[in-house]
């Protein structure tokens, strides 16, 4: 079980493991009101106006559906809403006899933008703080996503590290700020984080495929993983996978290195983009809830946005800033955007 961490020791014990649990980070009232917001922005949502992608996080089916889909490109800077697999019909679209929010898996990728209460969080002093204690110097804060899980049906997330979807050079910067909005157990599909392994390099990247955008070929899929490591130490052999005897107990999570990121609503973990983290899926009759932003360092730490990543905004748009020297949020926007 990873450790509290105090005040004082916060920024060494990331650097140490690769992930921070913050207890209370927001109070249960700021939790109940994001999800009084979600369940408003779906109650606002038809799902037969457009239709809505199915998610997933194994390797060979994201690029199957992902990697096909305009509706998840499109997502960038919008609110969009996804949901699980086993809830699609042969068309991909919602089946006819499932409730739209007990079939989502997630809702991303604009809400720090677009939403005013997911905006006042994201944009909170605390947020900001806390990064800037971390070491960041220029952040900016590319995405963030509303993740259901939900019970009985939400899906396990495979063995990944962020920085392989939000990738960023001459270095990787990623950071993941994962708010629990309800309690997460190793019942209903908690964090697991491998400590130290964001000491490893960034192992692949989920692209944007040339063969799709720049040969044209529309029957290739648009997103595709491109290995980084070739050639190199082998890969950690769990990348997108699950180890054997994951498995409530989940001796094989234990032996292969992970430890149990488990929560209360309002607590905060913090995942530094290269640390392999996962979580299981939710076989209990009780939520689990999160809202997850991802920040990277911003062009004035000499970092670029990768022109290949598969979240691009458009052109004359940027991602706003957490620097405390510099804000630049663009005007909210009160309605859903799809």
């Amino acid at each position: 079980m990873a450790p509290e961490v105090s005040l004082g020791s916060r920024r060494d014990e990331f650097q140490d493991r690769g992930f921070l649990l913050l207890k209370g980070f927001v109070s249960k009232d700021e939790c109940e009101s994001m999800k009084k917001r979600m369940k408003e922005l779906v109650d606002g949502w038809d799902p037969q106006l457009e239709t809505p992608a199915a998610f997933t996080t194994d390797s060979k089916q994201q690029t199957e559906m992902q990697g096909k889909s305009d509706y998840f490109l499109d997502s960038a800077d919008r609110i969009h809403f996804f949901i699980e697999k086993s809830t699609a019909d042969k068309d991909g679209k919602l089946k006819a006899d499932q409730k739209k929010f007990e079939a989502l898996n997630k809702v991303g990728h604009g809400l720090h933008v677009l939403d005013p209460v997911f905006r006042d969080y994201s944009q909170s002093s605390k947020i900001s703080e806390l990064v800037e204690e971390l070491g960041w110097k220029d952040p900016v804060l590319p995405q963030s996503m509303y993740i259901f899980k939900q019970p009985l049906v939400g899906g396990e997330v495979t063995s990944h590290q962020d920085s392989s979807f939000l990738y960023t050079t001459p270095r990787p910067t990623c950071l993941g700020l994962w708010l629990a909005l309800d309690k997460a157990t190793t019942e209903n599909g908690c964090l697991w984080a491998r400590p130290g392994s964001h000491k490893e390099p960034v192992r692949r990247v989920f692209v944007r495929n040339p063969e799709h955008f720049d040969n044209d070929n529309k029957n290739a899929p648009q997103l595709v993983f491109e290995a980084l490591d070739e050639g190199k130490d082998p890969a950690w052999q769990w990348e997108g996978k699950m180890p054997e005897g994951h498995e409530p107990p989940s001796q094989g999570l234990m032996d292969s290195g992970f430890c149990p990121l488990e929560c209360e609503a309002g607590d905060l973990v913090v995942i530094h983009g290269q640390v392999d983290h996962l979580s299981l899926a939710n076989t209990s009759n009780k939520p689990r809830e999160t809202f997850q932003l991802h920040l990277v360092e911003g062009p004035a730490e000499g970092i670029t946005w990768s022109p290949r990543n598969w979240l691009q905004y458009p052109l004359d748009k940027k991602f706003p800033s957490l620097s405390k020297k510099r804000k630049a949020w663009p005007d909210v926007q009160v309605a859903i955007s799809v």
